[in-house]
């Protein structure tokens, strides 16, 4: 019985759901660099929307469109993107604070979180770990990630898209 209850309160993540880690958290320096442009420039955005091709026609099969509904619907597009990235960045940079394993946070925040090549972290980390150590960490710091991800119902939610 009391088997039953652990497993139903630290939940493991499911092979689909530790790969949807590894590619979030492989997209993870690309979300923020997007966001924060976003964030710098988003009147400017809206007004090449407008008055670019971009929103001249959506659907290819439009003979006439109105520009300037398209171009809303291309801003609303783009922000729809910045928020999804802002929630799956905050709840990678939560589960990453949560990995147990000091070392393992480390080779995450290294690799990921900072956007360094797996070559950069090896070389970083080369003093105290070997190559298949800083491996052996990163799946680690994944599966952690990956676990606590789905603890907190994160893969539920992301279901339309997963």
């Amino acid at each position: 019985m009391a088997m039953v209850w652990h497993s139903d309160l630290f939940p493991k993540a499911s092979e689909a759901e530790l790969q949807r880690t590894k590619f979030l958290l492989s997209k993870y320096k690309s979300m923020c660099m997007l966001m924060d442009d976003f964030e710098k420039y988003e009147a400017d955005m809206k007004q090449v929307a407008i008055d670019g091709e971009i929103a001249r026609r959506i659907d290819q099969e439009d003979l006439h469109a109105d520009k300037t509904a398209n171009a809303v619907i291309v801003a609303e597009k783009q922000r729809w993107v910045y928020e999804k990235y802002k929630i799956y960045t905050f709840h990678l940079r939560r589960a990453a604070a949560l990995i147990p394993d000091e070392d393992a946070g480390h080779a995450i925040q290294y690799r990921y979180l900072k956007g360094h090549s797996f070559k950069e972290t090896v070389l970083f980390f080369r003093s105290g770990m070997s190559d298949s150590t800083v491996r052996r960490k990163l799946l680690e710091g994944t599966a952690s990630i990956a676990g606590t991800l789905k603890l907190i119902g994160f893969f539920d939610q992301d279901n339309a898209e997963f």
